[in-house]
C-alpha cells in the first residue's frame, strides 16, 4: 500500500477520486430527489460535444466541456420551465445531439471517435496537476451552494409547488441545481468517465437512502459511500490493472446491493419499537386531517423536528402530531 503513494500519478489519481466521490453524490442527492436520475447521462452526452469542440479548437477539454455542458443544461431547464419541452424530450436532445456533435467534431479534427474514449470511460491515472487544480477549484464552487443552500434546494427538489408558496424562487434554484450537476459531470469525465458519471451521482444516494433516514443523514451517508467507492476503485485498479472508472461504479453497485438486506434488518428492528400509527386519509375510518392553528414555526430540513417520509411528501413530527405542508399552511394528523 505504501508503494502506491510513491507514484506521483497515483497521488493525483487518488486526490481526483476523492474529490469526485464527494462532489458527485452531494449534487446527486438533489437530482434523485427531483426524480431526474438520468439527468447525469444526458449532461454527459452534452459534455462529449464540449470535448469534441476542445479537440477541434486545440484547447483544454475540461474547461470547454464545463462551459458547453452548463449551456446545454441551462437551455433544457429553461425550456422545461416554460413548458416548451418535457423532461423526457429535453433529455433526448441532450443524449443524441451532444453525442452526435462530439463525434462529428472529433472526426473533423482528424482524431476520430477513438480520441473520445478516455473521456467516455475515464482515465484516472492520466490526470495532470493542472486538471487536479481545476477539479479542486470547481469542486469547491459546487460544494458551497450544495451544502450552504441545502434547505432551499431540498425544499425545491422535494415539493416545488409548496416551495413556491413559501416565497422561494423555484425557477432560480432549479436552474442552480442543473448548473451544478453540469459542472460535476464535466469534472468527473477524467475519473469515472462521461458514460458512467451518472451512476456515481445516483447509486451512492440510493444506497444511503437504504441505510439512513432524514435528508442531512442521507447526504452525509451518500458522500461517505461515494468517497469509499471512488478511492477504493482507484486503489483496486492499481493492483488489479483494471479500468478505474468501471471498477468505481461496480463497487458502488455492490454497496447498494449490500445496503438492501441491511435496510431490511434495520427496518425490522425499527418495527419492534413503538411508532406513530400511519395517518388515515379523509373518507377512511379515523380522524380526518385538520389544519393546524397558530403555527408560526416553519418546518424545513434541519429545523429540529424529526422528518418522516409519507408517500410522495415529507411529514415533520411536532408536539406528538405529524405536520404535512399543504399550500400555505400545515395539515395535522
Amino acid at each position: 500500500m505504501i508503494e502506491l503513494f510513491s507514484y506521483p500519478f497515483m497521488q493525483r489519481a487518488l486526490l481526483a477520486a476523492l474529490l469526485t466521490g464527494i462532489i458527485a453524490p452531494a449534487i446527486g442527492t438533489y437530482i434523485v430527489q427531483r426524480r431526474l436520475s438520468l439527468l447525469g447521462d444526458g449532461l454527459g452526452h452534452v459534455a462529449i460535444a464540449g470535448v469534441g469542440l476542445a479537440l477541434l479548437t486545440g484547447r483544454a477539454p475540461i474547461p470547454v466541456a464545463v462551459i458547453v455542458c452548463v449551456l446545454g443544461a441551462v437551455v433544457v431547464e429553461l425550456l422545461r420551465q416554460r413548458g416548451k419541452a418535457t423532461g423526457d424530450v429535453g433529455l433526448a436532445i441532450l443524449f443524441y445531439g451532444g453525442l452526435a456533435a462530439g463525434v462529428l467534431m472529433s472526426g473533423i479534427a482528424g482524431q476520430g471517435a477513438g480520441a473520445l474514449s478516455q473521456y467516455l470511460f475515464g482515465s484516472l491515472t492520466t490526470v495532470s496537476t493542472g486538471d487536479l487544480m481545476l477539479v479542486a477549484a470547481l469542486g469547491v464552487l459546487v460544494l458551497i451552494p450544495t451544502i450552504g443552500l441545502a434547505p432551499q434546494l431540498f425544499a425545491v427538489s422535494s415539493d416545488e409547488e409548496f416551495a413556491r408558496t413559501q416565497g422561494l424562487r423555484t425557477g432560480a434554484y432549479n436552474l442552480l441545481i442543473v448548473i451544478l450537476a453540469a459542472i460535476t459531470v464535466a469534472l468527473a469525465m477524467r475519473t469515472v468517465g462521461l458514460l458512467l458519471v451518472s451512476a456515481l451521482m445516483v447509486v451512492p444516494v440510493a444506497a444511503a437512502q437504504n441505510l439512513v433516514r432524514g435528508f442531512y443523514a442521507g447526504l452525509i451517508a451518500a458522500i461517505a459511500v461515494g468517497v469509499t467507492v471512488s478511492v477504493g476503485g482507484a486503489v483496486g485498479s492499481f493492483y488489479a490493472d483494471a479500468a478505474p472508472g468501471a471498477l468505481i461504479v461496480v463497487l458502488a453497485i455492490g454497496v447498494f446491493a449490500l445496503s438492501w438486506p441491511i435496510s431490511v434488518l434495520v427496518g425490522r428492528r425499527r418495527n419492534l419499537a413503538p411508532v406513530l400509527p400511519e395517518p388515515l386519509d379523509d373518507g377512511e375510518l379515523g380522524t380526518p386531517h385538520v389544519v393546524t392553528e397558530g403555527h408560526p414555526h416553519r418546518h424545513h430540513p434541519g429545523c429540529g423536528h424529526k422528518v418522516v417520509q409519507h408517500g410522495d411528501h415529507t411529514d415533520f413530527l411536532h408536539e406528538g402530531h405529524r405536520h404535512a405542508a399543504h399550500a400555505d399552511h400545515y395539515d395535522e394528523h
